[in-house]
């Protein structure tokens, strides 16, 4: 490596969080640096950095999409087969990462996982690209493949098999769900002295402090 990455500095800015004017709920402040978030990133808006532990209570972490958000927890989608749908199955707890450079914005969230519903999953399937809907078939994920050809026959395979019908949602991708437990809020400042509020739920409601940087 010919640069000295230990040189490499950035400059946040951005402004500042006080405690005492956050929501109550932290979902509305969720929403609006989503929302923010979406115009300035563009495409990458939604990408979410995913932690999971596996059995031997290894953590995993892999980068998927946001594709849902309600007053319920957040939504993304995957192969129930795949590395963390087996750990999910084991040990049904995540945690989130959402980072916006643009923005100098960070959220963290942690808290349980649970599957959707079929319904859901059928819905959130159908309005996919056909492209999309038959890479579901045709990637095993995670399962150790011979070659990039295996992959490409498989797929013209798949074509073939669904020409001309509607292409059904394999029982074995779908749906999860990240209920918070605790969400936080992250804001760069100049001087590293970053501002953050975490969320945490006690009980039935949330309750909000500040942390040191």
């Amino acid at each position: 490596m010919t640069r000295n990455i230990a040189d490499i500095r950035r400059d946040y800015e951005g402004g500042y969080l006080d405690e005492s004017r956050m929501p109550e709920d932290p979902w509305p402040l969720f929403d609006e640096w989503l929302t923010l978030a979406l115009d300035a990133e563009g495409d990458d808006g939604n990408v979410m950095t995913l932690a999971t532990v596996d059995s031997g209570g290894y953590p995993h972490a892999r980068v998927v999409l946001l594709k849902g958000v309600d007053e319920r927890g957040l939504t993304f989608y995957s192969n129930y087969h795949s590395h963390k749908g087996s750990e999910l199955a084991n040990m049904p707890h995540a945690a989130l990462v959402f980072w916006w450079p643009s923005l100098s914005r960070q959220v963290r969230i942690e808290g349980t996982v649970e599957p959707v519903s079929t319904e859901e999953s059928d819905r959130y399937f159908a309005s996919r690209p056909r492209a999309s809907q038959l890479g579901a078939w045709v990637a095993t994920q995670s399962v150790v493949i011979p070659d990039r050809t295996w992959l490409e026959e498989r797929e013209q395979r798949f074509e073939r098999a669904y020409e001309g019908q509607e292409i059904t949602r394999p029982i074995h991708w779908g749906g999860y769900r990240v209920i918070p437990e605790m969400i936080e809020f992250w804001q760069g400042q100049p001087s590293r002295l970053h501002d953050r509020i975490r969320y945490e739920r006690r009980y039935s409601s949330w309750q909000h402090f500040r942390l040191a940087p």
